[in-house]
């Protein structure tokens, strides 16, 4: 399954502002790096990944539509996946990158 370029589109649009932005075909998907980190990404399995950091794993788990991202079986820490539902409106979305963006600036830019 191709990803979702609409979804793509809409993350472009909220990340419009940011200056070291840029993208990369990653997991089946296309990922949206900060700095060279990966920040969000649209999957190629339908959906949101969304790098939270393991310490934000729980409390984003909580949230509706939330669930662990898994990669060849294994849930990935700091890692969820946000399933199609919970990014239907800009304001679900907004959330989501935003969530995704803030840890990712927590980190050390990679060169």
């Amino acid at each position: 399954m191709a990803y979702d370029e609409d979804l793509a589109n809409r993350i472009r649009e909220q990340l419009a502002a940011e200056t070291a932005l840029t993208e990369r075909a990653m997991f089946g998907g296309l990922a949206f790096l900060l700095n060279g980190n990966m920040s969000v990404g649209v999957s190629g399995q339908g959906g949101l990944m969304v790098r939270v950091g393991p310490e934000g794993n729980d409390e984003a788990l909580g949230q509706p539509h939330a669930r662990p991202f898994e990669m060849r079986g294994r849930a990935m820490d700091g890692w969820i996946r946000v399933d199609p539902e919970g990014v239907e409106t800009d304001a679900q979305l907004e959330g989501w990158v935003r969530r995704g963006t803030a840890f990712t600036r927590t980190l050390p830019p990679k060169g």
